[in-house]
């Protein structure tokens, strides 16, 4: 890679952490704010949905607008916002009549700026020069485990010590990443992601190319096969062990991110070593014995360490699967990059959504659902095959 573009791939890096904090810091304090404020947690929990709602639709929009703006503006935008919706939660909830209306008004703002990395972080990373793309871009996704990881370990830590009264000071500290970030982002040499100038593909020759829509669906199950089974761990590991929230937290949840960054970073190191696709396969593979370990071994202990090691399944997916749309679509262009997001997104949601369902379906049994789960790895290991049938049509 060359030296002018490291400090850009650093600051992409920090890129992710920061939509790991927007993301995973609020949640951690959702029962300070019924104490708090005296809000319902059925309000509360719509907090996550709002979140990712506000995504999806910037991930959607985004495709409009990016390539007017200049991803230098737009990422600077997007840490800006992101440290914005931070401080702002500090603030608005005193300040409006109804608490939480002020928290919603902050996620909203925040919720852009994590859309808009969502968009914008992977792209850049990938017109960066680089040998190896693929390596690059499994070690830029690590960083959100790690963000993910410390966010829950250093906000626990704050907590034991400061007590959970002092979540502000907390919040307002987070928001310095994003700023400090945003000025680098000021500086730092941003490749085009398009060849002398071309314009990418539009949307109309997307929808066109019967391998995007492969790519799109493998994305969508990418983001449910990490989240339908991440999202449900605290609950499965404090139902299945009789364990504290924190416990669960930290046996369910921070296990599985450990893992999943662990996988991201293993690639991310050696990938020049590794066959991309053969590496998809055997992930989905095991993830598809993880999903089966968690609903089908009665010992709980077991089950939980399929949990953990779902994590590790997962960790390919996501950045394999952007590295394989930029490889067979390199004009994809910025809607190629905010499409599959937007699929990923809707793979996050909609995966812990089935499995609530189907659990509540048959009386609140979190291991159907997680059983009904299996669609998704199962379908993402038959459009890794479908890829491939592509490519050999596209070489023949």
């Amino acid at each position: 890679m060359k030296e002018t573009y490291q400090k850009t791939i650093t600051a992409c890096f920090v890129g992710y952490i920061v939509q790991a904090i927007v993301n995973n810091f609020v949640p951690l304090l959702f029962l300070t704010f019924q104490r708090s404020y005296h809000i319902p947690l059925s309000q509360i929990t719509l907090l996550v949905t709002f979140n990712f709602g506000v995504q999806l639709c910037v991930d959607l929009l985004s495709v409009g607008f990016v390539d007017r703006v200049g991803y230098r503006a737009s990422m600077v935008a997007a840490h800006l916002l992101s440290a914005a919706g931070l401080v702002l939660l500090t603030v608005l909830p005193e300040v409006l009549g109804s608490p939480f209306l002020g928290i919603l008004l902050a996620v909203m703002v925040y919720a852009v700026g994590g859309g808009l990395l969502e968009v914008l972080v992977s792209p850049v990373v990938e017109a960066c020069p680089s040998e190896h793309k693929e390596k690059t871009m499994s070690m830029l996704h690590s960083f959100y485990c790690w963000g993910h990881v410390g966010v829950v370990l250093l906000s626990t830590l704050f907590f034991s010590v400061a007590g959970t009264g002092n979540w502000k000071i907390l919040a307002a500290a987070w928001a310095v990443i994003p700023v400090c970030n945003a000025f680098a982002f000021l500086k730092v040499p941003i490749a085009p992601l398009m060849e002398d100038g071309e314009p990418g593909l539009r949307l109309g020759e997307l929808f066109r190319i019967r391998m995007f829509w492969i790519l799109l669906v493998m994305m969508v199950c990418a983001g449910a096969s990490e989240q339908a089974v991440s999202q449900w761990a605290s609950t499965f590991a404090e139902q299945g062990l009789g364990i504290s929230k924190t416990a669960g937290d930290l046996a369910g949840p921070m296990a599985f991110a450990v893992l999943m960054g662990i996988s991201r970073a293993y690639y991310g190191k050696y990938g020049e070593r590794i066959n991309l696709d053969r590496f998809m396969v055997y992930s989905s593979v095991l993830c598809i014995g993880s999903y089966l370990g968690i609903s089908l071994v009665p010992a709980p202990q077991l089950s939980l360490a399929a949990c953990a090691l779902c994590g590790l399944s997962v960790g390919i997916m996501w950045p394999g699967t952007f590295s394989k749309a930029s490889a067979a679509l390199p004009k994809g262009g910025t809607a190629m990059f905010a499409l599959l997001a937007l699929g990923g997104d809707i793979g996050c949601s909609g995966g812990p959504t089935l499995v609530g369902l189907v659990s509540g379906a048959l009386g609140d049994h979190l291991k159907k659902g997680i059983f009904a789960g299996v669609v998704f790895p199962a379908l993402l290991l038959a459009g890794i095959v479908l890829c491939k049938r592509e490519e050999g049509k596209t070489l023949g």
